[in-house]
């Protein structure tokens, strides 16, 4: 039960009106503490690798990693490999056991979109119970290393995005709908929910068949987050306020201990605070109780 791909976790969120939280993690200490926060809480649960850290820390590491703490875990959890822009590199993670995969062509025009989607998607559902995930439109900001301006992004129109799915085979959607990766620097994010409710209601409104992800989830107010989730958000990714919580934590320790030599006690205090935020956003999210 607990190694489970986005898809199913996401279509009992989809139906019961709750989003899954999907946490970008840079390191083993980030993962234990995920973990950790969804037990508690009893949620399902997806960790997310960007591409930069799935190369440094080895993707073998990670995927045994997971799998080590996913099987002791009674809840279900999904290892998923976010805004992967290269198709080999993600066959490669479907192939080392990642359980699903998204291939951003986001940035190609439509049928580029559609093609390398395709092919992604084609190969991870041959090899296994993989899902994929895949973005029409582009969402502003930065994510790993990759920015995308706010004059570059754009908006996915709700017929087309139809079309993308039938044609690209995606298990799960992203559409571009105005979120940010990064911190926002308004308070009054322009987030076009009346779009994001469109798409879900044509893809999902007789039945889930695609469940829909919302990208840039850091810095959105929480009502914001709520209507989000009620209107058609089954995945949630939050990143950028685990980056913060593990450099802010370390240097806070470190500022407050420069008599101490102890690595471990640095880990600690991350791992408390990243399981303090993951258990802030599942209880958002609406998931707790949920697995």
């Amino acid at each position: 039960m607990s190694i489970v791909n986005a898809k199913e976790i996401m279509i009992p969120a989809s139906e019961q009106g709750y989003s899954v939280g999907a946490f970008n993690i840079t390191n083993i200490i980030q993962m234990g503490a995920v973990v950790e926060a969804a037990v508690e809480k009893k949620a399902p649960l997806i960790i997310q690798t960007s591409v930069t850290p799935s190369q440094f820390l080895g993707r073998d590491v990670l995927v045994a990693v997971y799998r080590t703490l996913a099987e002791a875990a009674p809840i279900p959890i999904c290892l998923h490999l976010d805004h992967c822009t290269d198709l080999d590199y993600a066959k490669k993670c479907a192939d080392a056991g990642y359980t699903n995969i998204m291939i951003d062509a986001s940035k190609q025009d439509f049928e580029e979109n559609i093609r390398q989607t395709r092919e992604v998607a084609d190969y991870c559902h041959s090899i296994g119970d993989i899902s994929v995930e895949g973005e029409l439109g582009t969402v502003s900001g930065v994510e790993d290393q990759v920015k995308v301006t706010e004059d570059e992004a754009a908006l996915a129109n709700p017929e087309q995005a139809i079309e993308f799915v039938e044609r690209s085979g995606v298990d799960i959607f992203a559409p571009a709908i105005g979120t940010a990766h990064g911190v926002y620097k308004t308070a009054n994010p322009k987030i076009h929910f009346d779009r994001m409710e469109a798409i879900n209601q044509l893809l999902n409104g007789e039945k889930v068949r695609v469940p829909v992800v919302v990208h840039g989830g850091t810095g959105i107010p929480e009502d914001m987050v709520r209507k989000l989730v009620k209107v058609g958000g089954a995945k949630f990714n939050v990143s950028t306020e685990l980056k913060y919580t593990l450099i802010d934590t370390t240097y806070n320790y470190i500022s407050g201990n420069r008599e101490q030599y102890n690595p471990g006690k640095i880990d600690v205090a991350v791992k408390d605070a990243t399981r303090a935020v993951v258990g802030k956003w599942i209880d958002l999210l609406g998931a707790a109780g949920k697995a």
